[in-house]
């Protein structure tokens, strides 16, 4: 999942960059490809253990 979902924000990216640089904006495009690449953050991140997980499995 993890080698789908990088090149993916790279190409989200990438067209956020070339859009930022073109003359006529297409601001759908820029906030099309920032939520692509949010998720893919999400995405991502949801696999990272919490800092806090010892402390919340000793409250329990």
């Amino acid at each position: 999942m993890r080698k789908f979902i990088i090149p993916i924000m790279v190409v989200a990216i990438t067209v956020a960059l070339y859009e930022q640089v073109s003359a006529e904006k297409n601001v759908y495009i820029m906030v099309i490809a920032i939520v692509v690449f949010m998720m893919g953050m999400m995405q991502l991140s949801a696999k990272t253990p919490s800092k806090n997980q010892d402390k919340e499995d000793e409250n329990v």
